[in-house]
């Protein structure tokens, strides 16, 4: 049996209990058959909790003090860049002149923050060296998708309806084959050569006069540099195709280089994950995507423009993609994002870069001895490591992931990119402290010789959780949805 700091919201229940308090109704009751079809209305009440007000936030208060998140501890998920969200950027956008607008609001009430978006369009642009930026995009996701649908209706304004191709590396991030396909691409895999760097030659091979384009992720999902970047997009150009950039790794190259620069034609960002917008529990995101300029008219519409009179949103755009999403974007997210880059400045972005590489690098040699390391050579913001001399002992990667859960450690990404065995992709980011790494570090290498010595302490981990060890297969496919006392 629960004591009562561990009991289900519904072993709280009791019947007439409310948890809320709502002011009497001041306009007439409608019956919701009035409104809606009969197939649409429930038929029974919803089987809810009934608990009082102080049971119900101690509930879930309670259930934050369980959670994992970079404000309460090390978050190191490789390629999601968990990092600070600085409080400033929250108090920004709780401003009564953000936090209350209306996006049906006649454009000349809104016009300080039409300024803020265009300035952060701006910003956005010399980040990134595009030639213009739509900040429409809810997510990174979706910004890869709406990247390639204006790849595919510039290919198709110039008549070549045969480019139905996406060529995305063996490492590449698992959004980028499914915005393909959802885009209606097919999509070619190029390999990873022993220097876990894009194969030239198997690029070569793979492109085509059917290629409409080449993903890539620059430094890639190993965080390493595409030194052939330039190389690359010669290539991709020549066949005709063109060159797309994810953006999830642009933490580790702010400031110190563009992907317009290297040959990149569009490229989506997250603003929740470099440009610090709260990331996790399923949103809010948000994934602007620039372009060059032949790819400018088939922008989403509308296009936020200034003009002698002010800003003002341009829907005359007849070779549009069309709008991507309602209004302009998730204006929260874009209003924490030029906070940020405002309060960092150019020289604070560089430093951004230069520490999150310094970080990825301390770490990685620290733990290097203790594990394999796949490609021994300099990382950029994320490094991978390989559990295959420990699953030699009987202790799987996903062990090491669940006994880090007992120093209070968010795991970081495991078993991704999938062409490394046992794979563990880390990425500390900028933000935390030397103490912090170190103390990660030591975890880790206690894991490590826990393995070697008593391997099924990992083996059972975790030991220190409110929620023991989970079956992941049967709680994918026999998730619990309800409670039932019996």
């Amino acid at each position: 049996m629960h004591n009562e700091n561990q009991a289900l919201i519904f072993e709280l229940s009791k019947p007439g209990r409310i948890g809320y308090s709502l002011p009497e109704m001041d306009i007439p009751e409608v019956e919701l058959s009035d409104l809606l079809p009969a197939e649409y209305i429930r038929q029974e009440d919803a089987d809810l909790p009934e608990v009082s007000e102080l049971d119900i936030m101690r509930h879930y208060t309670a259930l934050s003090k369980r959670n994992h998140g970079v404000d309460s501890g090390f978050y190191p998920l490789g390629s999601c860049t968990m990092k600070y969200n600085p409080k400033v950027n929250e108090n920004v956008a709780r401003y009564n002149g953000f936090a209350h607008l209306h996006p049906l609001q006649d454009e000349s009430s809104v016009q300080g923050a039409m300024e803020l978006l265009y300035d952060l369009q701006e910003h956005l642009i010399e980040i990134t060296g595009m030639d213009e930026v739509t900040l429409q995009p809810a997510a990174g996701a979706h910004g890869e998708w709406t990247g390639l649908m204006m790849i595919r209706a510039y290919h198709e304004a110039n008549g070549d309806f045969n480019r139905t191709k996406v060529i995305v590396p063996d490492s590449a991030h698992g959004t980028n084959p499914a915005s393909a396909t959802v885009a209606g691409f097919e999509t070619l895999t190029v390999k990873s050569n022993d220097q876990g760097l894009v194969d030239l030659e198997d690029l070569r091979r793979v492109v085509g006069d059917d290629t409409a384009a080449l993903m890539l992720t620059n430094p890639n999902t190993l965080g390493l540099f595409e030194e052939n970047i330039l190389e690359m997009a010669e290539i991709v150009h020549g066949a005709g195709g063109k060159l797309y950039y994810d953006g999830a790794n642009l933490n580790a190259v702010l400031s110190k280089a563009r992907p317009g620069d290297m040959g990149f034609d569009v490229v989506h960002l997250n603003l929740h994950k470099t440009f610090t917008g709260p990331h996790g529990g399923g949103g809010p995101g948000s994934g602007p995507v620039g372009v060059k300029e032949d790819l400018i008219p088939y922008l989403p519409k509308p296009i936020l423009v200034k003009t002698e009179e002010g800003y003002t949103f341009n829907y005359d755009r007849p070779q549009s993609i069309g709008r991507v999403k309602p209004y302009y974007g998730n204006f929260g997210i874009n209003v924490r994002a030029y906070t940020y880059i405002r309060s960092m400045g150019p020289d604070g972005l560089k430093a951004v870069t230069e520490n999150a590489v310094l970080n990825a690098n301390y770490m990685m040699r620290k733990l290097a001895p203790a594990f394999d390391l796949p490609y021994d050579k300099h990382c950029k913001h994320e490094f991978v490591l390989s559990g295959k001399r420990q699953k030699k002992l009987g202790v799987r990667t996903l062990d090491i992931a669940k006994r880090l859960l007992d120093f209070g450690y968010h795991p970081p990404t495991i078993y991704f990119p999938l062409n490394v065995e046992e794979c563990m992709m880390i990425e500390p980011t900028e933000t935390e402290s030397k103490e912090t790494l170190d103390s990660f570090i030591d975890a880790m290498l206690q894991i490590a010789k826990e393995a070697e010595e008593n391997p099924e302490v990992v083996q059972e981990a975790p030991h220190t959780t409110v929620i023991g060890r989970l079956d992941e297969t049967l709680a994918a496919r026999k998730p619990v949805l309800r409670y039932q006392k019996d």
